[in-house]
């Protein structure tokens, strides 16, 4: 018996790795030996995803294992999905033509509606195995609100839909088969394969022990440390929760043991994880899809996005060294720290593909698919000349299998959002919540902001970044465009609360994980993180009312962004705190409030003064402190 499970393990296994192969060979040979026909591009895609999917996450009925009997009927009805999946996409692969011209003139045929129906049911069971139920019951409820529509009264009521129409929306290029899938596809896979191929060289332990040796010496190192670490993978891992249990399994014992109480060491990791997703080049993939949603070079997405990402790690590292002094921690022992020189040394087999990446992205100005290909090849090389740390064949194949592994996550997301996005489209759904967003907001910016605001904190508490932002871009970005946010400003403030929504209480799916591994009650890893995170909460609002902080030039306005920047961060930091070098009055702590406000606001020569009266006032304090020490020393 255990040489027959055996068996049928290795052989899953195998067949991961030949999908994984032929994935990585399908994608690269796309951008650059053949074009396929976008709809057939995208059925091969779907086509891999799902089959992944299904040998990655078995069907695993309750109590089911150890009867024999019922792991061999979920065995049957696993396979019995993979045969669809390959029969449905196969069909539209071998018939695109023909399945075109049908989805062009709204053509149902018997085949399409059955097998439209069959893979939105399949996508449905895809993304409730890797995602959970929430995604899956939105997407349905979507359909039932097409179906029942004409007896829904008032603004978003519709004419009502028969399920052959709902299906054909589903089974086109604006439902499983749209703008999400093609996202997918094209972009966010190779960046995958990226991310894949850098964790395979080490760059988890690499990026760790280079964060270690820059800040482990310092108060509270191991925090800073995390912070430092997670900033670094959190942009390529794609998942916040990913970036939680691979670099919390280090950092967040080591913090425990540095003093930190376990809800801090917890929230730390959680809200610098969460960072991840809005830290350009890659944020998580993220920036990919708002590009492509929004029509925005990604060049642009990332550019817009590094004065905020900056002001979110400068906010949380100053919060993290406020928390060393409020209990008084040392760093770590210099003996106990890695080499830096040999940690940079070792990291440039890494360094060197990011680079090219930013070349070739804001450099050379190529397609974000062709960036990322080069960047996987620069890795592949660097690892095989390599002589301490080779990248060995094994690790060759180990990047391909991650990059497989990682897809099941994004397609299952975006495959399940396209049915969302084929509902809004059908309906008109979209149209109608961006003028119910405008008619509740009485036409001001600010309430719909808010409005905005919570509406993403709530479909994001469950739900990947990427599908809870393809669902908020898609009901709201037209609002808030059409009350006057610039484009990039409407999607990034959609974007950065669909991310934070991992460390919003009480679904914080972030500080849950890190509350795992932190051995603490979830709610209160939960709320101290969302303390520590307060400035994602702001920035979306920042940069909405001030457009200055998504730009950046060789300027003197530039300039004073960047000093507000660091200014508003530091504020909020100490603010929220009450601490500097000691605890300060709640005087002090309103006025660097009063400082912040007034900051962040558009006007050069207020943020100016701000700066300045920040200056004065953490100067005097600091000094005031030093002062202090001395005097203890000297009468000690």
């Amino acid at each position: 018996m255990k040489h027959t499970e055996s068996k049928y393990q290795g052989m899953i296994s195998a067949l991961i790795l030949f999908v994984s192969l032929f994935a990585i060979a399908l994608h690269v040979g796309n951008y650059t030996v053949f074009t396929l026909p976008s709809i057939q591009f995208y059925a091969y895609h779907v086509m891999i995803g799902l089959i992944l999917v299904f040998l990655y996450y078995p069907l695993d009925v309750h109590g089911a294992r150890g009867k024999t009997s019922l792991v061999a009927l979920c065995r049957i009805i696993d396979w019995i999905i993979i045969a669809m999946v390959l029969i449905i996409s196969l069909y539209v692969i071998l018939n695109f033509q023909e399945y075109s011209q049908n989805m062009q003139n709204n053509i149902i045929t018997d085949e399409i509606f059955y097998f439209g129906l069959i893979l939105s049911l399949i996508v449905l069971e895809a993304s409730r195995r890797v995602l959970g139920i929430i995604l899956p019951i939105i997407a349905i409820l979507a359909v039932i609100y097409a179906l029942v529509g004409n007896s829904i009264p008032g603004l978003f009521g519709n004419r009502g839909y028969s399920l052959h129409r709902i299906v054909l929306a589903l089974f086109s290029d604006r439902g499983i088969y749209g703008v999400p899938t093609g996202t997918s596809a094209s972009n966010v896979y190779l960046f995958l394969m990226f991310a894949a191929y850098l964790n395979a060289s080490g760059a988890d332990v690499i990026f760790q022990n280079i964060a270690i040796a820059l800040a482990g010496k310092k108060r509270g190192g191991p925090a800073k440390m995390a912070v430092i670490a997670s900033a670094l993978f959190g942009t390529i891992s794609g998942s916040c929760v990913a970036n939680v249990v691979s670099t919390g399994a280090f950092t967040i014992p080591l913090m425990k043991r540095n003093g930190y109480p376990k809800a801090t060491a917890g929230a730390i990791e959680a809200v610098a994880s969460t960072g991840g997703q809005i830290m350009p080049p890659i944020m998580g993939a993220a920036a990919f899809v708002l590009a492509d949603v929004a029509g925005i070079p990604y060049a642009t997405v990332c550019i817009g996005a590094v004065i905020p990402a900056m002001m979110y790690y400068i906010c949380l590292f100053k919060m993290v060294d406020l928390e060393a002094v409020r209990y008084q921690l040392k760093g770590l022992d210099a003996a106990d720290l890695p080499d830096l020189k040999d940690s940079l040394a070792r990291g440039m087999k890494l360094f060197i593909p990011v680079i090219v990446l930013l070349v070739l992205l804001l450099g050379f100005k190529t397609t974000p698919m062709t960036a990322a290909i080069y960047s996987t090849l620069t890795i592949i090389i660097c690892g095989l000349l390599d002589s301490k740390e080779r990248l060995t064949g094994q690790g060759v194949l180990k990047g391909a299998v991650g990059a497989g592994k990682s897809l099941c996550t994004v397609l299952s997301a975006c495959a399940t959002s396209g049915i969302v996005v084929g509902i809004f489209s059908l309906t008109g759904l979209g149209l109608k919540f961006s003028n119910f967003i405008v008619q509740m907001g009485n036409s001001s910016l600010a309430i719909s902001l808010v409005l905005s605001m919570i509406v993403c904190a709530i479909l994001g508490m469950g739900l990947p970044t990427t599908a809870a932002y393809i669902v908020c871009a898609t009901a709201i970005a037209p609002a808030l465009v059409k009350l006057g946010l610039p484009l990039l400003s409407a999607h990034l403030f959609l974007l950065y609360f669909a991310s934070i929504s991992a460390i919003t209480p009480p679904v914080a799916v972030a500080s849950y994980a890190a509350s795992g591994i932190a051995e603490e009650n979830p709610m209160k890893v939960s709320w101290k993180a969302f303390s520590l995170g307060i400035t994602g909460f702001i920035l979306p609002f920042a940069f909405a009312f001030n457009p200055e902080y998504l730009s950046i030039g060789f300027d003197f306005t530039t300039l004073v962004t960047l000093i507000s920047a660091v200014v508003v961060a530091m504020s909020v930091a100490i603010c929220l705190q009450g601490i500097v070098e000691e605890r300060i009055s709640i005087f002090e702590r309103l006025a660097y409030f009063a400082i912040a406000c007034v900051a962040i606001t558009p006007n050069q020569g207020a943020s100016l003064l701000a700066s300045l009266c920040f200056l004065v006032i953490y100067s005097v304090r600091k000094i005031q402190a030093k002062r202090k020490k001395t005097v203890t020393a000297l009468a000690g």
